[in-house]
């Protein structure tokens, strides 16, 4: 099986540094498994990675979409895959980072999705039925076949109702029944090992608002702005993420700058909950809670360990 590291962990916590440096030592090239990061012009809102913090590593499925362009799980599974083979014919180790639960999931535990065009036809049903219908009539379509998550998705989430859809769809299964694909280990195409970041809710929640703080005096609003004279809409499916569909909502008068900021921040630590939640679903993930490390070379040290004992040892660069 091929050789494969995974790193999840929630938003904030770290992930970007530790996947670089992890690359840098192992001779290693990263995959993106953030569901965002995959569109174009939208950098800071998404927290992706600058070229002048890559440190030479190369990165995948950054920038291969519009804003305004769907993006399955089934497309991400067929993209990571593609990379993951790529990357170790080249002799190195493929590394795939993320905090988006189902995609990174679709690979390691090897669903089987039915055809692209199938999967791209029934989105465009669901979008149009939300149009038509509204969003309630979609929640409600949910709950039928998955109550548990219709319970935890809010029914103007419409971008998560139809991701929970389109899997059911897929799958025949409901998404929230997503741990039981951590007892299929077996049926994973890789020998992976999973490192997960995490660290006390507290200092972790501090960090997502400092982030929040720092996009927008990096020019999040000014982003947004720039998106909008593109040609880019709140029905576009990217803005609906986290930060542009509030500075939208800000822009279109329905609250103030300073609300809209803060609901920014609260949505974003309800969203880290979630990725936990998730997450912590899996007993194959070996965590690391990182403010634990005064040392922060220690706890590069002991990932690397894992890493070797599972999969072997990589020559380093």
């Amino acid at each position: 099986m091929l050789p494969l590291v995974v790193i999840i962990g929630p938003t904030a916590v770290g992930k970007t540094r530790i996947s670089i440096d992890l690359a840098l030592t192992l001779n290693g090239e990263i995959i993106s498994g953030d569901s965002m990061q995959v569109y174009r012009y939208m950098n800071i809102g998404t927290a992706k990675i600058k070229p002048s913090e890559m440190k030479g590593i190369t990165h995948h499925l950054i920038d291969i979409k519009n804003p305004d362009e769907n993006f399955s799980v089934a497309e991400f599974q067929v993209l990571a895959e593609e990379k993951i083979r790529e990357i170790d014919n080249k002799g190195k180790l493929p590394i795939l980072v993320g905090g988006t639960g189902l995609y990174i999931q679709s690979v390691i535990d090897n669903y089987t999705f039915t055809g692209q065009s199938g999967i791209k036809e029934y989105r465009k049903r669901l979008y149009l039925l939300a149009e038509d219908k509204g969003n309630k009539f979609l929640h409600e379509r949910l709950a039928l076949v998955d109550p548990v998550a219709a319970a935890k998705i809010h029914e103007n989430d419409l971008k998560r109702i139809v991701r929970a859809l389109e899997y059911y769809h897929a799958t025949g299964r409901p998404i929230s029944e997503n741990n039981e694909a951590c007892s299929r280990a077996s049926m994973s195409k890789y020998n992976a090992v999973m490192i997960g970041l995490t660290m006390e809710r507290e200092g972790l929640y501090k960090k997502i608002d400092m982030r929040v703080d720092k996009m927008m005096e990096e020019g999040l609003l000014e982003e947004v702005h720039a998106l909008i004279k593109m040609g880019y809409t709140p029905e576009s499916i990217a803005m609906q993420g986290l930060g542009y569909r509030q500075l939208l909502d800000y822009i279109n008068g329905e609250y103030d700058l300073a609300a809209a900021i803060e609901l920014i921040k609260r949505d974003t630590r309800r969203f880290a909950k979630r990725q936990l939640t998730w997450f912590r679903r899996d007993p194959r993930i070996n965590w690391f809670y990182v403010d634990k490390y005064n040392n922060y070379n220690q706890l590069l040290f002991e990932i690397k360990t894992i890493v070797g004992r599972t999969i072997g040892t990589y020559v380093e660069n």
